[in-house]
């Protein structure tokens, strides 16, 4: 049981974000006994600050709080031994939280994922894609050349061959892509995971007072488009608003520990929390 609800729906933007224009901000989604909320904010440490206060104020409460996060918390198996010297997805948090600059949203992630690649010496490391005019040496603008068996690595984690639409970590650029957000947003999971009261599922039981987890809102695709269109929201906060509802209902009703089901490559990969249950979301956006 949860007596709250948050999801984030992250950023990768270079720049703090618009006051007005709020497609690309740092969304938060927040549903609980008394209804919703949503905030956003124009930088990263701007939401990390709100997080964390949300995360001392339910503990303060003794409330049970679950926060869904919509980047990748893990690589494909065999990448954190060969980062870090370490089979763990928290030992990639910690080396990422020591390699990543983001102030003010101006980040160093390309020339972070370029020094990644420069530790596969088999070829073009696994991380590709930047922005169009931009050269990084050793970054392939494009997929192709990249050998990820000759890594002894895979493309895609399981959880994207059970959500095929959600794109691998390492792409980092260009729509639908998830790598940037990742590479900016572990170093949070790095910082939140050392507060008292925090565990971040799967690499922990979700029993502690406060959960972490991976979201993929587009299960939702078909609601949030509709409610985006029909109330001039943008996509972010659809998303943010309706994935804490019914992650919320779900809690409410005694029927969200299905979603915590996760296959065995979860330990070290991560997993899309619901990631078989579109339709038992999109069902508890119906009730009462």
């Amino acid at each position: 049981m949860f007596d709250r609800v948050i999801v984030v729906d992250w950023s990768a933007a270079n720049l703090p974000t618009s006051p007005t224009n709020r497609a690309n901000a740092v969304w938060i989604g927040c549903h609980d006994a008394e209804g919703g909320a949503e905030w956003h904010h124009r930088t990263r440490a701007g939401a990390e600050a709100q997080l964390v206060t949300l995360v001392d104020t339910a503990r303060a409460e003794g409330l049970r709080v679950l926060i869904g996060l919509d980047f990748a918390m893990g690589y494909p198996a065999g990448f954190a031994v060969r980062l870090t010297g370490k089979s763990r997805a928290q030992a990639v948090w910690h080396w990422l939280a020591e390699a990543i600059t983001d102030t003010e949203n101006r980040n160093n992630r390309f020339e972070v994922a370029t020094r990644i690649n420069a530790l596969f010496p088999e070829g073009p490391g696994p991380f590709w894609s930047h922005p169009s005019g931009q050269s990084w040496p050793g970054l392939p603008f494009r997929r192709a050349g990249i050998d990820y068996a000759a890594f002894g690595l895979a493309e895609t984690r399981a959880a994207e061959t059970a959500v095929p639409r959600a794109k691998s970590p390492w792409m980092l650029f260009n729509p639908g892509s998830v790598g940037s957000q990742s590479l900016l947003g572990l170093p949070m999971i790095h910082r939140l995971s050392q507060l008292p009261g925090v565990a971040v599922w799967p690499f922990a039981a979700p029993d502690a007072p406060v959960v972490l987890a991976e979201v993929y809102p587009s299960l939702l695709a078909g609601p949030v488009a509709i409610l985006a269109n029909g109330a001039g929201l943008t996509a972010d906060q659809a998303q943010v608003r309706l994935l804490s509802r019914a992650l919320f209902q779900l809690a409410r009703a005694e029927r969200l520990a299905p979603l915590f089901d996760a296959p065995a490559e979860a330990a070290e990969e991560g997993w899309i929390l619901g990631a078989h249950h579109a339709p038992l979301l999109a069902e508890a956006l119906t009730w009462p």
